[in-house]
């Protein structure tokens, strides 16, 4: 910038007095200070003005960027599900060819297989009384490892013996 030290300025000084004189210097220094604080004000607006320019520049740069990357992402997952596809369809065609007949056999075996599991988880799980589980061979009590034991120990080795170590 200008470089403008105490003596020069004092020497513009003692010129604009003796040029303009004591009685305007005053209302002529006032109209040059305000007129230096519009134009450094001015400068201001015009410095702010570049560098939000700037700045939008590199956000458009930023976000031109970010999405290309969100383009190639994309068009890189659409190859892969397009490839999946390709190949389950290639898959599901090749193994339907001959066999819709063994197909809808086995869809019929699994048909009565899942129904009567469900009829067996039905039995198993609901509040059925302990005569109708003791008919179709469900569980009605369950025994402890002691008790199964003490159940189902042979004869002769239920007799107590006379030591408690032996």
């Amino acid at each position: 910038m200008i470089d403008i030290g105490l003596t020069k300025l004092a020497l513009i000084g003692v010129v604009a007095l003796v040029v303009i004189g004591p009685e305007k210097l005053p209302t002529v220094a006032r109209m040059a200070g305000s007129l230096f604080g519009r134009a450094q004000r001015y400068i201001n607006e015009v410095k702010s003005e570049v560098s939000r320019e700037m700045e939008l520049d590199e956000l458009r740069k930023m976000q031109q960027e970010v999405q290309e990357a969100a383009s190639d992402i994309e068009q890189s997952i659409s190859r892969s599900v397009s490839d999946t596809r390709q190949s389950l369809n290639d898959a599901w065609n090749d193994s339907g060819v001959g066999s819709n007949t063994a197909d809808s056999f086995n869809v019929g075996q699994l048909a009565v297989k899942a129904k009567s599991f469900r009829k067996k988880k039905l039995a198993r799980t609901s509040a059925i009384p302990a005569w109708y589980k003791q008919q179709s061979g469900q569980k009605a009590r369950v025994l402890s490892g002691a008790a199964r034991v003490a159940k189902y120990r042979p004869a002769s080795q239920n007799k107590a013996s006379g030591s408690f170590f032996s």
